[in-house]
């Protein structure tokens, strides 16, 4: 991705025109928060695209929604990504919990990467977020009918992915160009295979129920300390919500800088192992269902370092209803989404006074 006017420039339909010549061998860090959230695209060879083309499971947003009830695709060189991470407790992942028979998005985040693609945004939203949830179709098809007040990660529980997506553009007004959708074994399996990620703890971290137990002090995390880092709420802090945003969004600055500093593109067997992990890893929708275009949407996204991304939490407020939950505070969060949509710098009056978790420097 590059300049608007470029010949990579995003069009109005979310894809964007090819690059004939362009390596195909391109790293790809985008974003995750119940983990940051990685994408790699692939390398050179036809068997090695068969391959990991077959790895791909994507699931196609545009022809579940309709396109005149979706905010208009803005044009602007900008690209919106709604980042999930899947909390469901079957297959693999029954470890972390009984299979309940429905997963929910136990983790959301919005990447907005600005014009020219040296910029980005995230903006978290907390999963007990009370939201008016839109009427949705479900993954079979049937109608999942709406709700005045939802919690925001039931979205994803009544209407898979496309729900979610909707409920996002309902709630900002702003067009989602991508979905990614991560769950529990792939994130700790993208992690091992990157060879963890270097952290320091300004205090112990312990929560058995994350299987999280961390001494303060300097760490490689493995992919599950770092799946239990994301997912940790009572080891620190408050044990709220936003504290576990706090560190999720700690972690993901460090994972983004160790992705950039592994040494892929100098061993073909490290960027082989790496794809081959993150293409099994990664649920995308149908416009990143290839490595051709997974590596086509890793060259505006690989010159992003952490000190580039500027991330915050939705701007909310505890419901006096129930401690637990949390509601948008509208003016600031109108903020947030104007400055979006307009593609400028969130500014610093939207997160004023807002709700905030008690993690934020527990881990650097």
């Amino acid at each position: 991705m590059a300049e608007q006017g470029s010949s990579s420039r995003i069009r109005a339909t979310g894809r964007r025109r090819r690059h004939p010549g362009k390596s195909r061998r391109a790293l790809t860090v985008a974003a995750w928060s119940a983990a940051g959230l990685v994408l790699v695209g692939g390398c050179g060879l036809g068997y090695v695209y068969f391959t990991l083309n077959g790895n791909i499971e994507s699931v196609d947003i545009n022809a579940q929604l309709r396109d005149d009830d979706r905010p208009q695709n803005v044009d602007n060189g900008s690209l919106d990504i709604l980042v999930l991470g899947s909390d469901t407790r079957a297959g693999a992942n029954g470890e972390y919990g009984r299979d309940e028979g429905a997963a929910r998005s136990d983790t959301a985040m919005i990447l907005h990467v600005y014009e020219g693609h040296k910029k980005a945004a995230v903006v978290s939203v907390p999963r007990d977020t009370i939201v008016e949830r839109p009427d949705c179709t479900d993954r079979t098809g049937k109608a999942a009918p709406g709700q005045r007040k939802a919690m925001f990660n039931t979205a994803y529980e009544v209407g898979g992915p496309a729900c979610a997506v909707k409920t996002v553009e309902t709630m900002s007004g702003i067009r989602m160009d991508h979905y990614i959708e991560v769950d529990f074994t792939g994130f700790k399996k993208l992690i091992d295979e990157l060879g963890g990620v270097e952290i320091t703890t300004t205090e112990p971290i312990k929560d058995s129920s994350s299987h999280l137990d961390l001494a303060a002090g300097p760490h490689t995390l493995t992919g599950e300390q770092a799946l239990g880092l994301v997912r940790t709420r009572k080891g620190v802090g408050d044990g709220s919500d936003l504290g576990r945003i706090q560190l999720q969004q700690a972690f993901m600055k460090a994972f983004i800088e160790q992705a950039k500093s592994v040494g892929v593109f100098t061993s073909p067997k490290k960027l082989w192992d790496l794809a081959d992990t993150a293409t099994r890893a990664i649920k995308p929708d149908s416009e990143l269902d290839s490595v051709k275009e997974l590596a086509d949407f890793a060259g505006g996204l690989k010159q992003l370092g952490a000190n580039d991304v500027d991330m915050i939490t939705l701007p909310v407020r505890y419901d006096p209803a129930d401690l637990n939950r949390v509601i948008p505070l509208q003016a600031q969060s109108r903020q947030v989404w104007a400055a979006l949509k307009a593609d400028r710098p969130i500014p610093a009056s939207a997160t004023k006074d807002t709700a905030k978790g008690q993690a934020e420097g527990v881990v650097k």
